[in-house]
């Protein structure tokens, strides 16, 4: 394992941890999308279904149930523990949008014709775009608690250091992975408009990030 991939899965575990902490010491999860931590926790459960039958390092199967487990927690936080203060009118992404093309992707595009390897190329897609729905949410509502856009911000590092982990790898091991890095590049284009209003605004103090009310 190489620094950047270790500290891309630092980062990714960073922005969990400051999610479900906003929640729980806010007793509140306004302003967060219910429908992105759901495709989340798909994600994750659609990629670690091989957790039982595959050891790779203990490393590795920490990390898989952490993120799993973390993953259901905010969910169960978010439309359960509290569920009063979900803002559920303005968490209107049509998720289906998503899902549909997604699937349809990883049926026309995998390694091998296999429900396990289907499963993990439909999770690699999907993670893609898993975020829409909260960035759509921001702009809909025109702005962001800080430390939501916090969250967004170490989501957003955890997917560039992992492109660099991908450049790494290629060029020490000679391995690439098409559909991972394609999939990545696509997440972290989606991330560069947020990274922008995040160094300008957020980071010099001002608060909430507040974004152009969408006509």
């Amino acid at each position: 394992m190489n620094v950047f991939r270790l500290a891309g899965d630092v980062s990714h575990l960073v922005a969990i941890i400051i999610l479900l902490l906003k929640i729980w010491w806010s007793k509140s999860c306004a302003g967060i999308s219910g429908k992105s931590q759901v495709l989340f926790a798909l994600v994750f459960t659609t990629r670690y279904l091989d957790l039982f039958t595959i050891f790779i390092s203990p490393y590795n199967t920490v990390m898989k149930v952490v993120f799993l487990a973390l993953s259901y927690a905010t969910v169960y936080l978010v439309y359960i523990r509290f569920r009063n203060t979900y803002d559920s009118e303005n968490d209107t992404f049509r998720v289906e949008f998503l899902l549909v093309p997604v699937i349809g992707l990883s049926f026309l595009e995998h390694y091998a014709f296999t429900p396990v390897e289907i499963l993990w190329t439909f999770s690699i897609f999907l993670e893609a775009v898993a975020i829409m729905p909260q960035l759509f949410m921001i702009t809909k509502t025109g702005e962001a608690e800080s430390i939501t856009t916090h969250y967004l911000f170490f989501l957003g590092l955890y997917r560039a250091l992992y492109i660099a982990n991908w450049v790494w790898r290629y060029h020490t091991e000679g391995f690439f992975d098409q559909i991972a890095v394609v999939s990545g590049v696509v997440q972290t284009i989606f991330y560069c408009d947020f990274f922008y209003l995040y160094a300008t605004r957020v980071l010099r103090g001002k608060g909430k990030m507040t974004l152009p009310m969408p006509i």
